[in-house]
């Protein structure tokens, strides 16, 4: 059986290396909550003198888009074209993110400027010791965003506007934040249409709002999150939960990111299979959920059954994982290498 494994995961590795031929020119629909990621880096060599905090000095600081902007980014670079819907204010930070997305040759057409709105932004500050630490360390993350729910008339032409870009969409991706942009009828309404035409839907959902996914082909979850569903619902194991969740919510499948402790994939009728973890070290998670959301739709996009695609997802996650800072984008060329370097090493080790 172990034979027929190893089998499987090489010739599957050598058919991912060559998707990102296939899939040039495919389109994928996406549709989400959108923030602006803004790093500082520095040395923290002191506490401040009146309280026992770290003070920072700030050497060099970058901002890039993130959440569903960060999905758009990684379909991109992989030849991907991007029908992207989503909502930002009319800040300076949301002006940012349609500026870099412009620049990186994604159509921001899509993407609704509120007035007089807040963009969501995350602020991390990484720290280490001057001349003694090469790896930095996040010493706090300070998130700043609207006070106020998303006009419904926003989401609701989001919404529409995604539906009317559906047809010629090789996948629909959902990356709901709960910010607003992304309703439960509007998710409901984009779920349905996607199952109608036999479009594979994946959808990156928040906890409290899993019936914005119901009907999914797969959904992405982290490993803490099933374990805290298995513990509310009082479920005897995670795998029970998973299996459970499938059939409460009509799912194909879940991807359950465990980090170092890899990938499981639960698909409808019961099968679970492992991904374990393959990078060399794992420095940062920052982006995961996004790669991860990202190749799947490449993969599903292109016809690929869910094992498949989460092989590459969980290769997706090593690159991640392995990355130094969380400002590192999954693209096609570092993945490449990586799927590469993991059909290398099965050859070796079957020597």
């Amino acid at each position: 059986m172990a034979d027929d494994s190893n089998t499987w995961r090489y010739e599957s590795l050598n058919r991912l290396r060559s998707l990102f031929t296939s899939i040039e020119g495919s389109k994928v629909t996406l549709i989400g909550d959108t923030m602006l990621d803004r790093y500082h880096h520095g040395f923290a060599n002191n506490l401040n003198s009146t309280s026992p905090v770290p003070v920072l000095k700030v050497t060099r600081s970058e901002e890039s888009p993130g959440a569903s902007a960060h999905i758009a980014i990684g379909l991109t670079s992989f030849g991907m074209g991007v029908s992207f819907h989503t909502a930002v204010g009319s800040d300076e930070e949301g002006k940012s993110i349609i500026s870099q997305l412009s620049e990186r040759g994604i159509d921001t057409g899509g993407i609704e400027m509120v007035n007089d709105r807040e963009t969501l932004t995350k602020i991390r500050f990484f720290g280490s010791r001057e001349s003694l630490l090469d790896r930095e360390q996040i010493l706090l993350q300070a998130d700043r965003g609207p006070s106020s729910p998303l006009d419904q008339s926003v989401s609701d032409n989001l919404t529409a506007s995604a539906l009317s870009n559906l047809s010629d969409s090789c996948a629909l991706v959902i990356s709901d934040y709960d910010k607003g942009t992304v309703t439960l009828d509007g998710a409901q309404s984009l779920i349905s249409a996607a199952r109608d035409a036999n479009i594979p839907c994946i959808v990156d959902p928040k906890l409290t709002g899993l019936d914005k996914s119901r009907g999914s082909t797969v959904v992405i979850f982290e490993k803490r999150g099933l374990s805290l569903l298995t513990r509310r619902a009082g479920a005897s194991t995670p795998d029970d939960m998973a299996i459970s969740l499938i059939d409460d919510f009509e799912w194909g499948g879940i991807v359950v990111m465990g980090g170092i402790d890899g990938i499981t994939l639960y698909q409808s009728g019961g099968k679970k299979t492992q991904f374990d973890c393959m990078a060399p070290t794992a420095q940062q998670q920052i982006g995961m959920h996004d790669a991860a959301a990202a190749s799947l739709a490449a993969a599903l996009g292109a016809g690929l059954d869910l094992e498949e695609a989460a092989l590459l997802a969980s290769a997706a996650c090593d690159c991640i994982l392995a990355a130094n800072t969380g400002e590192e984008y999954i693209d096609k060329a570092v993945l490449g290498l990586w799927l590469d370097e993991l059909s290398w090493q099965m050859q070796i080790s079957e020597r």
